[in-house]
């Protein structure tokens, strides 16, 4: 006769507590994408309080950290859209408690589920929380409705909402992998595609595009890169077998399209400073197939130019920190409550900006003295002026001891900005900026989307034009 071994019961049986039900699939995934949400916004918000962003919303939300990005981001975006509608309805219905203060990003994002976005269950403690006390946030906002005199959520959203920022979203085909042919043909089936009239494996899709889970992307054979970033690597046209340094690397994707623009031959010494943001380099050059690129993990003005491993570098890419003012649309700063209130223009930032430039006058000039180097991209995503044309004008007596002078990537693209340059005709300020200094030697300032225009006298460049 068969023995059967009695099932034992469990511990939360014996003690008389109830089993928690398994969350569903759908529920699991909403749980953590909050939890995940919370974690970017506190980084944004923190960063935006205290004007030093560690990163933009778009960087910190595809950090390699962050599993669900589809739905974070859209949580992200749509919770920081009502962020002020929220933190009143909040304030109005008393609920922000000493516990729930600690987490009010959490609280901030299912606050908007509840009120705008999606129905939630009873997943977790901040969840429960918040639903036992729904009825007070809708009657903290149809009052808020009362106070504003709007007689619909939707213009009350009118009221408070941030002017959306659309533009076109670019894409560079990574060529080490994929043809640009190739690539407008695949992304030309579900979307309208064209090629960049300026930078040759650029292609410019319909804004709001959402790629970042299509195949091309996944696999490194497109990289969602904007017009005014992928014109610098442009901008700086290396050679194939050219030695290149790039002297601010992270995230890499300007590392990459010179990998590319060089046909994987010579090699990229790609430096950065920070730990943390080698990872992301590391994973960018990866993901895209280039075995050209060397990741150094050091301080580019600590870099001995006379040192031999620096001997055969040729050009350098000079893109440092600056205050990404430039990027507003595609950084979603308008989105941040910084922007909203107008605080750009205060005291702080002005202080920020000249420590900005201070270490930006510092790098270009280290940039000139490598003694092989003919060509020097300087670039920023910044509008300022102090960032840009100054920082350029305050070194070009030294640049021209070093043989260089300005010169022209772009003679093409219409030029506009802040004619403060001695002797020239074309300058441009507004996204990202390139000035060329030749003799032989060449250094490029680039600013954002648009640039300063000049191109070597000399007809030794006179052929390497950007087409």
């Amino acid at each position: 006769m068969a023995r059967f071994k009695a099932k034992q019961p469990s511990a939360a049986a014996v003690a008389g507590k109830p089993k928690k039900p398994r969350l569903r699939n759908a529920e699991r995934s909403a749980y953590f994408a909050r939890r995940e949400a919370a974690k970017v916004l506190r980084s944004v918000l923190q960063g935006d309080a205290r004007r030093r962003a560690v990163g933009s919303i778009k960087s910190l939300v595809y950090s390699p950290s962050i599993k669900n990005k589809k739905a974070t981001f859209a949580l992200v975006c749509q919770t920081l859209k009502y962020l002020p509608i929220i933190k009143d309805v909040l304030e109005a219905a008393n609920i922000l408690n000493s516990r729930w203060k600690r987490q009010e990003e959490l609280v901030y994002i299912i606050t908007y589920d509840i009120l705008f976005g999606q129905e939630i269950s009873f997943t977790g403690d901040a969840e429960k929380f918040l639903v036992q006390r729904k009825v007070s946030l809708q009657s903290a906002l149809a009052r808020l409705l009362v106070r504003k005199k709007v007689k619909h959520i939707e213009d009350l959203i009118d009221r408070y909402e941030t002017a959306d920022v659309s533009k076109p979203r670019y894409v560079r085909v990574n060529t080490l992998k994929l043809g640009v042919d190739s690539a407008l043909i695949e992304l030309g089936k579900q979307y309208m595609v064209q090629k960049d009239d300026l930078v040759p494996d650029l292609l410019k899709l319909p804004p709001k595009c959402d790629l970042h889970d299509h195949p091309l992307i996944m696999n490194g054979s497109v990289f969602i890169q904007g017009k005014a970033s992928s014109m610098v690597a442009a901008a700086l046209c290396p050679e194939p077998g050219w030695e290149v340094l790039d002297a601010c690397a992270a995230p890499g994707n300007k590392t990459v399209h010179l990998a590319a623009l060089m046909r994987g031959k010579g090699k990229v010494i790609a430096c950065e400073l920070n730990k943390e943001r080698i990872k992301r380099l590391e994973e960018t050059v990866r993901l895209s197939g280039a075995h050209n690129i060397e990741v150094l993990h050091g301080d580019f003005l600590s870099l001995d130019p006379e040192d031999p491993l620096y001997s055969k570098v040729r050009a350098i890419l000079l893109d440092p920190s600056c205050s990404g003012s430039g990027t507003i649309a595609e950084r979603l700063d308008h989105l941040l409550p910084s922007y909203a209130a107008g605080q750009a223009a205060s005291v702080d930032e002005t202080e920020r900006l000249n420590k900005l430039a201070s270490f930006q006058r510092k790098a270009l000039e280290h940039a000139l003295c490598f003694p092989q180097v003919e060509r020097i991209v300087y670039g920023t995503c910044s509008i300022h002026q102090i960032e840009n044309e100054d920082v350029v004008k305050s070194v070009l007596p030294f640049a021209a001891s070093h043989g260089f002078q300005l010169a022209t990537p772009f003679p093409q693209w219409r030029g506009r900005g802040f004619p403060v340059l001695e002797g020239c005709k074309y300058t441009i300020c507004s996204c990202y900026i390139v000035v060329v200094i030749c003799c032989f030697r060449t250094l490029y300032y680039m600013h954002s989307i648009l640039a300063f225009h000049y191109w070597p006298c000399s007809r030794a460049f006179a052929t390497n034009r950007p087409s």
